[in-house]
């Protein structure tokens, strides 16, 4: 009987399955963080960067926001690239007057903009020299003296603050007298829908405008979510994902309730 000449032997053949064994428990990871990433986006909370000066002076261009997803249910606007896989609101609840909400422009749901809610379905809303009225009950509105624009600084603007019956109350940006959207009809508002305005209100295309130029009135199934918290804010070039512009924080804009 023979035997295998060592010298001769074929090597052995290398031991892969560690290999195979780290990049399946890598691609498990990363696959986990993903859906955990895409869940919490879809269902929960979701980043977004104020783009214009509308909703001034509580919000200003550049901050970074977190928007409550589940705060009125969830439409297809609560999904990533709104797809057509469902009509109306899942567990849906209305916004309170007052609440900053972001949607999905009428016209355009591929834009998010970001607006107070002054209507609700029901409700009738008018503005009459400047300030609001809500089924014919004035939102109390009470000057505060000249202010001056975040974005704009040399832009002068008359500074208020509006209230609501039920307490609530929140900042507004006024250029003066006379100016486009200082009077208007009568806004009934439809079933299933709402009324929004920006609080920078002689620079806001909302409500007061038809939903060819501005937002018309909101369908309810828009709505992405409610306003929270300003997490921070960065001025123009800079980008939480560039972390060489994060010196151009704006101070004072940290971890900021949305009132």
């Amino acid at each position: 009987m023979t035997h295998p000449d060592p010298a001769h032997a074929a090597p052995p053949r290398p031991d892969v399955s560690p290999l195979r064994r780290e990049a399946v428990e890598i691609g498990r990871t990363v696959g986990v963080g993903l859906i955990a990433a895409l869940t919490l986006q879809t269902l929960l909370y979701q980043p977004f960067t104020i783009p214009s000066s509308s909703m001034e002076p509580g919000l200003e261009t550049g901050d970074y926001i977190v928007v409550s997803k589940y705060a009125y249910g969830w439409s297809r606007a609560s999904l990533p690239l709104n797809p057509a896989v469902f009509d109306g609101r899942v567990f849906a609840r209305h916004p309170t007057r007052g609440d900053v909400v972001v949607f999905r422009l009428p016209r355009d749901p591929a834009q998010t903009w970001v607006k107070r809610v002054i209507g609700l379905p029901g409700d009738r809303v008018q503005v009459r020299g400047g300030q609001v009225f809500v089924n014919d009950r004035p939102i109390a509105r009470r000057p505060l003296g000249p202010g001056r624009s975040a974005e704009a600084p040399d832009r002068a603007v008359d500074l208020a603050r509006e209230t609501d019956t039920d307490g609530r109350s929140w900042p507004v940006h006024d250029f003066g007298p006379g100016a486009p959207g200082d009077d208007t009809p009568v806004f009934r508002v439809p079933d299933d829908a709402y009324f929004v305005m920006g609080d920078n209100r002689d620079n806001s295309l909302d409500g007061r405008w038809p939903a060819e130029v501005g937002v018309g009135f909101l369908p309810a199934e828009n709505l992405v979510g409610r306003a929270e918290l300003v997490v921070a804010s960065w001025r123009p070039g800079s980008s939480l994902f560039k972390p060489w512009t994060w010196v151009a924080l704006k101070p004072g804009r940290f971890l900021r309730p949305i009132r």
